[in-house]
């Protein structure tokens, strides 16, 4: 089948705040009152850096550390729009099945090489070679030839991407893909600088001192493990003379109480705010409130445990929890109940304009009924020949996950012969165990990379990579093939199926939906120019300064 598109995540890095830019570019010049003497971010993050290897990165702080290191083709602008970056004119032709690109001249690595096209073929290459076993290739298999390669049907030299000239690039696509400039500007389509990666060998990636940059800043003091690093200007970027910041200073803080009191003390310059914190700060002037496309779920291991291939017993435990309880009792933070898997914020009908999400809405697939609830668990046991039912959720070790999964634990145990325990460990060791499939049951937390139901419904598809919970549908599966190959071409059948995919995912139980996250934060008002995306990767501080 031929993929399309998703991006892993467990937990959101949350953007914040700067201070002033010492070098006195022309841009600074004309605005010499405009910026602080001292522009350097001191930001919270709540997760450790798994990854600065593009081709390995599978979660939303990788990314965005790759996204503000790195350049593309594009950078999306503060309206999601793909603005140039590498590129300087793009051609489509073939009927939307070819893309020639002319690249800048003056792009440099921060090894002093040149960036060519020839670093976005290798680059690609390496992502879809499946010795890089890269759980992120399929989002190339709507380029030419990717998905044989992958499959090792195919030689590399067979992809649809060549280099026409030192500064001209060429890609083909197996099908016109309405959003493609958007994924060029996510950094799995980014180049990579092929000198690095034979230097550093199986070290590419794995620490600061095992990275090149041709983006707006350059990655110190990270050594893999550590909860400190910092980005620092990258003064061989194409554009330095427009990036602000002269670094960004990044801390691991697992609890926001501690983020909380760095910034009280103004020794951070954000920080994400959690339940009470929250209420706390309705009406500070520093109070920003985002909901970014990102649900939190619960996935049932039917590889782990038996029971969970039961519908009845899936169904039991969705209806024994009760999320506006734990949104509005438990996180307090602003998170919003999830009406299936796919959130808000993920596009309307192309007709009706209707939002996805309430026109693929399965009430029951979310909804709160212990009662019935217990008398599905009871049928379920019947069917499945047993009288209880104990797992293990696994989670990551941050304050709303603490929280969620030990609701969950409570909310659970309500049912009849239901025992949970609970397993909390640091992040990069939770997707690890994820990814493996490592886990009788685990929260997860998804955030897409552009604003379209196929960015969550692929996740699911029987052989996705990100599918390891073994919940597998040929119905499903089918209505993803024909709304991305039959009806890629007609917007309004194209949305029918998806919608009806959504339906067979909650009607099946598929997964259990919680929550969408919100990322309530304290930003310092003199941040500006931090650009947002709500539906993907979500920091881009290439602009970014700190006001007088």
């Amino acid at each position: 089948m031929n993929k399309v598109f998703k991006l892993g995540l467990a937990v959101l890095t949350l953007g914040s705040v700067i201070t002033a830019c010492g070098s006195k570019n022309s841009a600074e010049s004309k605005n010499s009152g405009k910026y602080a003497a001292e522009q350097t971010l001191n930001w919270t993050e709540s997760s450790l850096l798994a990854t600065a290897d593009l081709s390995k990165a599978t979660d939303t702080l990788s990314f965005n550390t790759l996204l503000n290191t790195q350049e593309g083709l594009y950078r999306l602008d503060k309206n999601g729009v793909p603005q140039n970056a590498l590129a300087t004119k793009t051609v489509v032709s073939d009927g939307g099945k070819t893309y020639t690109f002319d690249l800048r001249k003056n792009a440099k690595w921060s090894n002093g090489e040149k960036v060519t096209a020839k670093d976005f073929v290798y680059s690609w290459e390496r992502t879809v070679n499946p010795k890089t076993a890269s759980q992120d290739a399929f989002y190339l298999f709507q380029v030419k030839n990717a998905e044989e390669i992958n499959n090792g049907k195919k030689s590399l030299n067979d992809l649809g991407i060549k280099a026409l000239g030192k500064y001209k690039l060429q890609v083909q696509l197996t099908k016109p893909v309405s959003y493609f400039k958007k994924l060029l500007a996510w950094p799995l389509f980014f180049p990579v600088n092929k000198t690095a990666v034979d230097k550093f060998g199986t070290k590419y990636g794995t620490q600061a001192r095992y990275t090149v940059s041709d983006g707006p800043y350059k990655l110190t003091k990270w050594t893999g493990t550590n909860k400190k690093w910092t980005l620092v200007k990258n003064n061989d970027y194409w554009d330095t003379k427009n990036v602000h910041l002269k670094k960004i200073n990044e801390l691991v803080t697992e609890s926001t109480t501690t983020s909380y009191d760095l910034y009280s003390g103004k020794k951070v310059d954000e920080t994400l705010l959690s339940g009470q914190q929250v209420k706390n700060n309705t009406n500070n002037k520093d109070f920003v409130k985002r909901l970014p496309t990102a649900t939190t779920r619960l996935d049932l291991n039917q590889n782990k445990v038996a029971a969970f291939k039961n519908l009845n017993i899936r169904k039991a435990i969705s209806l024994a929890i009760d999320r506006k309880a734990l949104t509005q009792n438990v996180l307090q933070d602003g998170s919003v109940s999830l009406k299936g898997f796919v959130p808000s914020g993920m596009g309307n009908n192309p007709k009706t304009k209707q939002a996805f999400n309430d026109e693929a809405y399965v009430k029951e697939a979310t909804s709160y009924n212990l009662t019935r609830a217990k008398k599905l668990l009871q049928q379920g046991y019947k069917e499945t020949g047993t009288h209880d039912l104990k797992f293990t959720i696994l989670t990551a070790d941050t304050d709303s996950s603490k929280q969620a999964v030990e609701y969950l634990q409570s909310a659970l145990a309500k049912l009849p012969g239901v025992s949970v325990q609970v397993s909390t460990i640091p992040f990069v060791q939770l997707i690890a165990k994820q990814s493996a499939g490592n886990y009788d049951a685990s929260v997860k937390t998804w955030q897409s990379v552009f604003a379209d139901p196929i960015n969550f419904l692929d996740v699911y598809e029987s052989n996705s990579s990100y599918n390891t919970a073994g919940w597998k549908n040929n119905d499903f599966d089918k209505l993803l093939e024909e709304a991305e190959n039959t009806y890629g071409n007609q917007p309004e059948k194209r949305w029918a199926k998806l919608v009806a995919a959504e339906k067979v995912l909650m009607e099946q139980q598929g997964t259990i939906p919680l929550y969408q996250v919100a990322k309530s934060q304290l930003l310092r008002s003199n941040v500006k120019n931090v650009v947002y995306n709500p539906a993907g990767v979500p920091y881009d501080w290439k602009n970014t300064y700190i006001a007088n």
